[in-house]
């Protein structure tokens, strides 16, 4: 203890730092060698104990050797009576049981411990033992376990507990299983402790079985638990017992944890309120009592309390943010709070609860703390100025204007990219924000240290800046960039203007004059780019403007790699064609913000792998399809064909080539008693379509997927919809439900019914994106056209009938006209795709909403056949 309390005096000295800083493993090895002396030096050997655990804990690796001789040397410190040194012991044998060999050798001594008389032994010996025994030596101290559980001695009923849940999780689940009344009788302990390690264990025991969950938490919930940590266990288990049932809000679930908003313990009251939170569809109804606990921990002297309940009210605002209003009071107070975390939480929720009215004012008060909190909760800020923006975009100009001055403060690179995709998607997403928006990201650029953010921000200005007024006012920022900037900014640069010149007739002589001076750039990057789109420009055609300068590849860019490796592989005398790869489609990502997808976009270094990129791979493996071509498209959503719950799970996903369609089955066994053999799917097919051959699933074990594949024939080229009904059929073999082994027998044919697979336009169409539909419109021309009028009886509005075509078409929507104003009786949606078999369409949908809606649709496409079909399709 004295050589203690001198590393204590160091280090209120500040003369040292770690006591054992420095330490090498052969040193303190050959100091272990003191465990083997026949007098042992307690305070010594508990000094050495400690620095091993301290190697251990810092990732030293031991050799197996090297842990088992001092595996051997610790053993001997049972001759000594110290209490200390032989709870180090018992520390370190726990540690160095997955490292030595032949640790069995001290059960006898732990076993005597666990048994005896000490006190303060009982309990860590329990927690030895238990790391080293193997689920064949559990048998032997089960009486043991099961007596030390119900122990009168809370510190070893609790380690009895832990350690049979160490167990469980080993794989000793059957013993374990056998404790389950100790278990029982320990919930009912007055130590608080005790009683939340015996739920706990009850919980992992029974977790698997949905019905005995539910009638252990029905039980508990109507007794009164000591121990708050036994309650927050048992909120939660409550939680996902609720998340089964359909009328969350009517069950006695529910009324149980609104008791629990009454506990006197905080921990409880919290728990309970964040439970209520994250329920699943509730209403702004059902949080109300929530809310009203939570606004009272906003005025808690404790700032753990305080920062909890500012979190969770902006949980909440983001889904119901009038149910937060009445906090508006207490949140305001909180933004001076002297816990700028707390403070930044405060001012976060108010942004997403406020009206209107008030924005400038608590614009003024972000102001006020902005330069004292770091990067991380700046980006919080941004990200709810965004959503501030989106919710009143009459008041851009202001939260616009104060993104930039923030743009203009120090910050790292996160920071500065967070701005910026917050006002790229501000830009996109309101039309009157453009030109402001474009004005603060050009002064950004003039002194941008962030290649990539420069990057990006020249690509907005060629695709934004010639749709405004006075396009000519960003061409100096443009040009500044070519004169200034490294070869990556000025290549971008050179695009933007050439992108000026394609769309502006009255600034083309000035981008040829610019870009001509640009051909002497010492990159040759920059140089390539301007002889191109000089060439192009002074040619002076639309179309040709519209596919080298404004219009993208529109393919996918692994697929690209892929079809040029292959190429290159086996050389041709036919030039390579760039419409044998595939079309680029949505990436295989999670639903996002636009700005957290212009993020990770623009920080991808690498392309981003497509859906369709993994399905021709999948596919390309399998000769059946080898003569197929080119896979046309990957259906986006997964089409659940059982319920979750089924013996069988069954998910469909259809790959749409030129002459044919595949079906994709995903079949999950759920029956642990049962293996699946030969499993395929027997689809009856509409007019216009042949079923040509299926590939069976071999076998299916319990809980282990597996895939069939049916290949069906377009035979009617006019013919883009239709109805299958499907039957799973299989050979069913009994099995032993805990190995999985099959019995001998040959089994038995069955089969399932499947839910019928709808196959529509959009399967036919792939989405494209058309940077500049008006060129592209008048590029096809009205040669293949088709004019159709309908009334949409079925649409409630024109948001929903936006919504519905542009999912039945599965077309891509262009000039953001998805986005609608709900204040205006009539709209323009803008479609472009691609028909199986490469053929361009382009769909202009004029809305008009009266007493039902009615669309006035026009299709243009290379294909006058493909306009036929679109517009029948419909119809």
């Amino acid at each position: 203890m004295n050589v203690l309390r001198g590393y204590k005096k160091d280090d209120e000295d500040g003369s040292g730092g770690s006591p054992f800083q420095g330490l090498e493993k052969t040193t303190v090895l050959q100091e272990a060698r003191s465990f083997n002396s026949n007098t042992i030096n307690a305070r010594k050997c508990a000094v050495v104990l400690t620095k091993i655990l301290y190697l251990i804990n810092q990732g030293t690796v031991f050799s197996t050797l090297e842990a088992t001789e001092t595996f051997f040397a610790i053993t001997k410190l049972f001759q000594s009576k110290d209490v200390t040194l032989r709870r180090l012991v018992y520390l370190a044998i726990k540690v160095m049981s997955s490292m030595a060999e032949d640790v069995i050798i001290v059960t006898s001594s732990l076993t005597k411990d666990m048994t005896g008389k000490e006190e303060m032994y009982r309990a860590p010996s329990i927690r030895a033992l238990c790391s080293i025994t193997d689920n064949a030596m559990i048998q032997a101290i089960e009486r043991y376990m099961k007596q030390a559980i119900v122990d009168r001695n809370p510190s070893v009923a609790s380690a009895a507990l832990v350690s049979a849940m160490s167990i469980l999780h080993k794989g000793g689940g059957e013993v374990v299983k056998r404790w389950v009344n100790e278990a029982q009788e320990a919930v009912s302990s007055d130590n608080i402790m005790v009683q939340y390690h015996a739920l706990g264990l009850l919980y992992h025991l029974r977790k698997h079985d949905r019905l005995a969950v539910s009638k252990m938490v029905n039980k508990l919930t109507k007794s009164s638990l000591r121990s708050p940590y036994a309650y927050c266990l048992l909120i939660r288990i409550a939680c996902k017992v609720l998340e089964s049932e359909e009328r969350k809000s009517e069950s006695s679930l529910y009324d149980f944890l609104e008791n629990c908003l009454r506990h006197k313990s905080e921990m409880v009251v919290y728990e309970a309120a964040r439970a209520m939170v994250n329920i699943d569809n509730v209403t702004a109804r059902e949080l109300q009592p929530a809310v009203s606990v939570l606004q009272l921990f906003l005025g808690s002297p404790k700032p753990t309390m305080r920062y909890a309940a500012a979190k969770t009210l902006s949980r909440i605002a983001m889904v119901h943010p009038a149910s937060v209003t009445s906090c508006n009071m207490d949140l305001e107070t909180l933004i001076t709070d002297s816990n700028r975390s707390i403070a930044t939480l405060a001012i976060t929720t108010l942004l997403k609860t406020g009206n209107e009215n008030n924005v400038e004012r608590l614009m003024k008060q972000i102001s006020s703390f902005m330069t004292e909190i770091s990067d991380e909760f700046k980006t919080v800020v941004v990200d709810a100025i965004h959503s501030l923006c989106l919710k009143f975009p009459r008041k851009h100009h202001v939260l616009m204007t104060f993104l930039a001055n923030m743009l203009r403060n120090e910050g790292g690179a996160d920071y500065k990219k967070a701005i910026v995709n917050t006002l790229i998607s501000i830009i996109e997403e309101n039309s009157e924000a453009r030109e402001a928006g474009l004005a603060h990201l050009c002064e950004f650029i003039e002194d941008c240290e962030y290649v990539d953010l420069a990057i990006r921000i020249l690509h907005l200005l060629g695709r934004e800046g010639p749709k405004t007024a006075n396009p000519y006012q960003y061409i100096r920022f443009i040009y500044n960039r070519v004169i200034l900037e490294k070869p990556p900014v000025r290549a971008a640069a050179v695009a933007a203007l050439a992108k000026f010149g394609a769309s502006c007739d009255e600034l083309l002589d000035s981008a040829i004059v610019l870009l001509d001076r640009c051909l002497l750039d010492s990159d040759n990057e920059v140089r390539d780019r301007a002889i191109l789109y000089l060439e192009v420009l002074k040619k002076r055609q639309k179309s040709l403007s519209s596919q080298y300068i404004l219009s993208s590849l529109g393919v996918s860019i692994v697929g690209l790699e892929r079809a040029l490796l292959h190429y290159t592989k086996e050389p041709s005398v036919t030039p390579f064609d760039i419409k044998t790869v595939p079309i680029d489609t949505t990436p295989l990502i999670p639903k996002q913000t636009r700005a957290e997808v212009s993020a990770s976009s623009a920080s991808a270094v690498a392309p981003v792998v497509t859906r369709q990129d993994i399905y021709v791979e999948q596919l390309a493996a399998i000769p059946e399809f080898a003569d197929l071509g080119n896979l046309f498209k990957s259906s986006e959503k997964v089409i659940e064909l059982t319920e979750s719950e089924t013996e069988y799970v069954v998910c469909c996903i259809k790959h749409t080539f030129q002459q044919h369609i595949v079906f994709q089955f995903n079949i999950t066994n759920t029956l642990n008693d049962q293996l699946l053999e030969q499993a395929r799917v027997d689809m009856e097919e509409p007019d216009g379509y042949q079923v040509v051959s299926s590939i069976p699933a071999a076998s299916l074990p319990y809980n282990q997927p597996g895939t069939c594949y049916t290949l069906v024939e377009i035979t009617d080229p006019d013919v883009v919809s239709g109805t299958f009904l499907n039957t799973l059929k299989f050979k069913v073999r009994d099995c032993d439900p805990t190995t999985g082994d099959p019995d001998s027998g040959v089994g038995y044919a069955d089969e399932y019914v499947l839910e019928n697979i709808d196959v529509s336009l959009a399967d036919h169409i792939q989405r494209l994106v058309r940077p500049n539909f008006a060129v592209s419109w008048e590029e096809v021309g009205e040669e293949n056209q088709v004019v159709e009028t309908f009334t949409l009886s079925s649409m409630k509005d024109i948001p929903d009938a936006v919504k519905q075509m542009i999912s039945f078409m599965g077309m891509q929507p262009c000039e953001r006209s998805d986005m609608v104003d709900n204040k205006k009786n009539s709209h323009m949606l803008l479609l472009s795709g691609v028909f199986r078999g490469g053929h361009d369409v382009l769909v202009k949908v004029k809305l008009a909403m009266s007493e039902a809606v009615s669309a006035k649709i026009t299709v243009r496409s290379t294909n006058l056949n493909v306009c036929e079909l679109v517009a029948a399709s419909i119809g």
